[in-house]
């Protein structure tokens, strides 16, 4: 399965305007990273990409299992460490709560099932990253 997303940079601050071709949201940086502040970062992005899958795999494990569940709530956190080498360990810490007449044993299958969730096995698998193609400019 291949995802595309495109992104349009805007010459203030490090504003990108980022697009699936159907939906678009702003991301930027913070005000200390010369940033104006006024979207996600792209830090931000990834644990929202994360945090939503938790989210909407309780929401489609409960639908199955014909449980009834009101709000489900998720608030993650990110905290990378520089290793020795350079490279980057990060760690994930989730809070999830889940409204419904749940058996603690149902809450733990839920919230286990959010902790394997698609996005999650994406991130904890190999990636490969192709070089980036220079594209020409575009005309003005």
């Amino acid at each position: 399965m291949s995802t595309k997303i495109n992104i349009k940079n805007l010459p203030v601050g490090y504003q990108s305007v980022i697009s699936n071709g159907k939906h678009a949201i702003l991301g930027d940086e913070p005000i200390p990273s010369k940033g104006t502040d006024l979207g996600f970062s792209p830090v931000e992005l990834v644990l929202a990409g994360i945090s939503m899958c938790k989210v909407a795999t309780i929401r489609n494990v409960a639908r199955r299992k014909g449980w009834e569940i009101g709000e489900v709530d998720a608030q993650l956190e990110q905290t990378a460490v520089r290793q020795p080498n350079g490279s980057f360990k990060t760690i994930v810490e989730s809070d999830i709560q889940i409204q419904g007449n749940l058996t603690e044993e149902q809450r733990e299958l839920l919230v286990r099932e959010a902790d394997n969730c698609y996005v999650t096995r994406l991130v904890r698998g190999e990636w490969e990253f192709q070089e980036s193609a220079q594209l020409e400019p575009a005309e003005v």
